[in-house]
């Protein structure tokens, strides 16, 4: 009897989990399109990123956080996939985007925003049709 409890916790603890992931996902919604991410908080993750990745699904992509807002540039070395970049300051405002970013393998261009942003968003190349002055909502951090 005691081995059926066990089993039966475990499989509500497992349902549990996955309701969490599902009702509570990393989505980040600019305008009325909406990305669902993978975090890179740490300074590995960031410095990783995307890279060597070969496929970035429709309406998926990354979202970097720093720890206060500054200017960050970045570069698509070793990204194997075109991206649109989107550069959010700590209001949630979108102050810079660059459009088609492509893949770059030996000497890359570093892609600079000329105003201070605390988030960054990469999604795959034609999908951030968005404009200087466009909110962003998202509920984690």
């Amino acid at each position: 009897m005691k081995k059926y409890w066990f089993i039966f916790l475990i499989i509500i603890l497992f349902v549990l989990f996955m309701i969490s992931l599902v009702s509570n996902p990393n989505q980040v919604c600019i305008k009325n399109h909406c990305f669902l991410v993978e975090i890179a908080r740490s300074q590995q993750e960031r410095s990783q990123g995307l890279m060597n990745k070969d496929y970035l699904a429709e309406s998926r992509g990354m979202l970097f956080i720093f720890d206060k807002e500054d200017i960050y540039s970045f570069w698509m070395k070793n990204v194997l996939i075109p991206l649109d970049i989107v550069w959010i300051n700590q209001d949630k405002e979108v102050v810079y985007v660059y459009k088609n970013a492509q893949p770059c393998t030996e000497e890359c261009e570093s892609i600079k925003p000329d105003k201070k942003a605390r988030y960054v968003l990469e999604v795959n190349a034609g999908q951030a049709d968005f404009k200087v002055g466009d909110r962003a909502s998202f509920s984690f951090e």
